[in-house]
């Protein structure tokens, strides 16, 4: 029997064992409480492109003196040192774990977990010794992340670097991330199934049975193609998420992740055959683990569809509206792992198991916590993932901070931008430089310019959990004018104001162009959030930094802008 033909008994066989097993006591390794998810999908600062800087000789402010230019030119390789690799370094890493979670989910895939006994035997069978089964079934593992990896290349290839930076922000992307997200969703619930033609795996399998290591190879091959079904929702999500944080080796560094977890247990299995022993059943419990992930691809698709809304400002998909969504998603994810909502594919479940019971209170208790945002709980475990606040209609939060709308006095003359951007908090902040730092000059206070964005997720954080506290806001509120630049704002320029930048050389036509340029130009980085400490003239009064979630750092960093000033 060949290797091609060998799997699809083992589905068939499979399928069968799902009608009159109940769902295993053994539950997967990557079920987890959903909001420790925020540690792991967005950690990094986002990486924002530079995608049209503007002509930062018109947007300094032109009572800016020589010393302003100097102390810019300064701090920028002190910058570019302490900005712009740490980002790049985290989101990385950050990629690779996501890659490894979703390797280790795919394991418990019904596509994957009852071949590996089936793959493990056919080695050590075939190879004739112990030894020639494992140093097989090495180069299976190794021939399987080889795969993967060269996918994740081959995305960057057709892609390119400077598509895959535009990707973190661009409205038709990000919608299209979002409709995708769904369908794989639809696949998980059962609606359909996602598969590659079936000649290939034929072509892959033919290539097999000729043996040797490239044999082995094609092996991997195959099990890549006949496992799509169930692994192409997992790497579709994640090369969309590596894709999105704009890293050139994004997609390559997630797909070896995400290989290496799916290649580990063929190699520790032939290196330790005993271990097969302790693996649990095959059952139904594998179609829940795919449910269960369809329940989370469609609370993540949520997330892509709010960043083009605020970059477009079309304010229909607001905070609440998420949060609504969110709690229908993870209440109905409980009741399914208690058994209370069945597809048309699930089996009877006629007892439950202690992990499950776990997991559907974790579910429901999640939902329940979501509950309170709905009346502007901060909620910032997950607040890196929801709409800023300041779109919630009905919000008592900020109003208990004492963030009361600006004084009439303060607004009576309209503010550029005021119209598409409202700041965090009620504070009174400027959405222009120059309109920023002439108040500045007019109140004598320094500035604090927040070079933020819509899709910034370390942004909201920020906001949500480190802004709030008394000793920040009490300083943000009246030792220091706030300028927020949104760097990725796709809101269109005057043709009056849209030019060619001497930066980049590029068309500054949106407001995003505008203050991406002005941060790249000027400061030598693209990350968010970006927080400087100026004087009224422009001068650094201390070397700027990025998202710093411990409260008193922040407030010394502000602490030192006002000693210096």
């Amino acid at each position: 029997m060949n290797y091609l033909r060998m799997l699809s008994a083992g589905r068939a066989w499979m399928a069968l064992v799902w009608v009159v097993i109940s769902l295993s006591a053994v539950q997967p390794l990557w079920a987890q409480d959903t909001i420790s998810t925020d540690d792991i999908e967005f950690t990094p600062v986002d990486q924002t492109p530079v995608v049209a800087p503007a002509d930062t000789a018109k947007v300094a402010p032109q009572s800016a003196t020589s010393d302003t230019a100097q102390a810019t030119t300064a701090n920028e390789t002190a910058v570019a040192e302490t900005a712009t690799p740490e980002p790049v370094k985290d989101s990385l890493w950050v990629t690779f774990l996501a890659g490894l979670v979703g390797g280790f989910a795919a394991i418990f895939m019904p596509c994957i977990f009852p071949l590996l006994p089936m793959t493990i035997s056919f080695f050590t069978k075939q190879s004739g010794t112990r030894a020639k089964g494992i140093r097989n079934a090495l180069i299976y593992g190794v021939s399987i992340i080889v795969i993967y990896v060269a996918l994740g290349l081959l995305i960057t290839v057709i892609f390119g670097a400077d598509a895959l930076n535009d990707l973190s922000t661009n409205g038709i992307f990000n919608f299209a991330f979002f409709l995708l997200l769904v369908v794989f969703a639809a696949s998980f619930f059962g609606a359909f199934e996602i598969m590659l033609p079936t000649s290939w795996a034929n072509k892959m399998d033919a290539k097999a049975d000729q043996g040797g290591l490239i044999g082995i190879f094609f092996m991997a091959a195959t099990l890549a193609l006949v496992s799509f079904s169930c692994t192409g929702p997992i790497i579709g999500t994640l090369l969309v998420q590596a894709a999105s944080m704009g890293e050139l080796l994004g997609p390559a560094i997630g797909m070896f992740g995400f290989a290496l977890a799916l290649a580990l247990p063929f190699t520790l299995f032939s290196l330790f055959p005993s271990w097969m022993t302790s693996l649990p059943k095959s059952g139904s419990w594998l179609n829940s683990v795919k449910v269960t992930l369809g329940f989370l691809e469609l609370a993540l698709a949520l997330k892509f569809l709010s960043n083009v809304d605020l970059a477009y400002h079309w304010q229909w998909f607001d905070r609440e509206v998420f949060l609504v969504l969110w709690v229908i998603i993870f209440g109905m994810m409980g009741f399914y792992l208690l058994g209370k909502l069945r597809f048309s594919h699930d089996s009877e479940l006629t007892s439950i198991s202690v992990p499950r019971l776990f997991l559907s209170i974790i579910s429901l208790a999640f939902a329940l916590y979501l509950i309170p945002g709905l009346w502007g709980a901060p909620l910032q475990s997950v607040s890196a993932f929801l709409p800023p606040q300041q779109t919630q209609d009905f919000d008592l939060y900020t109003r208990s901070l004492g963030a009361y709308p600006v004084a009439e006095s303060e607004s009576a003359t309209p503010r550029k931008y005021g119209d598409i951007f409202e700041a965090p908090l009620g504070l009174n902040a400027f959405f222009d430089y120059e309109e920023g730092m002439a108040y500045a000059k007019k109140v004598n206070k320094p500035v604090m310019i927040d070079f933020t964005g819509h899709a910034c997720v370390n942004c909201r954080k920020m906001e949500a959990s480190v802004w709030p506290k008394p000793d920040v806001l009490k300083r943000l509120r009246n030792d220091y004018v706030l300028i927020q630049l949104y760097v990725d704002d796709k809101t269109e320029l005057p043709t009056t104001e849209q030019r060619v930048s001497s930066y980049s050389g590029k068309t500054i036509r949106t407001v995003g162009n505008q203050w991406s340029d002005l941060q790249a130009s000027q400061f030598n980085t693209n990350s968010q959030p970006y927080y400087v400490l100026l004087d009224n003239n422009g001068k650094e009064l201390a070397t700027p930094q990025g998202a710093n979630y411990e409260p008193e750092n922040f407030v010394k960093f502000l602490d030192s802008g006002l000693k210096a000033y």
